[in-house]
């Protein structure tokens, strides 16, 4: 398996965690007491994702590019 799908196989599976991160999060917060230092902990794990997301699809778009 070459570089090119290694991104693009851990890209898929960034945006899908990010996805479902952002759907747990949405009903947790729902909920009229919910633990805020788990919300914290996502919402830093999926801007942890965000970014890792932004860098593996500009390594993708040079390869294109180039």
């Amino acid at each position: 398996m070459g570089e090119e799908e290694k991104a693009r196989k851990e890209l898929e599976e960034c945006l899908d965690e990010h996805n479902q991160l952002n759907t747990k999060i949405e009903a947790i917060t729902n909920e009229s007491q919910f633990d805020q230092i788990l919300v914290q902990r996502m919402k830093r794990r999926k801007l942890w994702l965000k970014d890792r997301i932004s860098f593996l699809q500009e390594f993708l778009c040079d390869d294109i590019i180039a």
